[in-house]
């Protein structure tokens, strides 16, 4: 059986990418759940901190495919979001 994780990152979204839906794409392309914790989405800005819920693996192939879109992802600390 597979681990399940509970991981959190921070997000900035390119400017060409802030209208779209990329965090409920990524949570219906991937088996992961997306909780978004706090976000600033602006006209030309934008970033979110989200945390991903599901096997690790997922998550993994999941943050790839947020850097695929465009997104930069770093993790943040457990203690940061709360």
């Amino acid at each position: 059986m597979a681990h399940q994780s509970h991981l959190r990152f921070h997000i900035r979204f390119p400017e060409d990418k802030i209208r779209q839906p990329i965090i409920y794409q990524i949570g219906h392309e991937y088996n992961v759940v997306t909780d978004v914790r706090r976000a600033d989405v602006r006209d030309t800005t934008g970033w979110a901190d989200v945390e991903f819920s599901g096997e690790t693996t997922e998550i993994e192939r999941a943050v790839e495919g947020l850097r695929k879109k465009g997104c930069v992802v770093d993790p943040i600390e457990l203690n940061v979001v709360e």
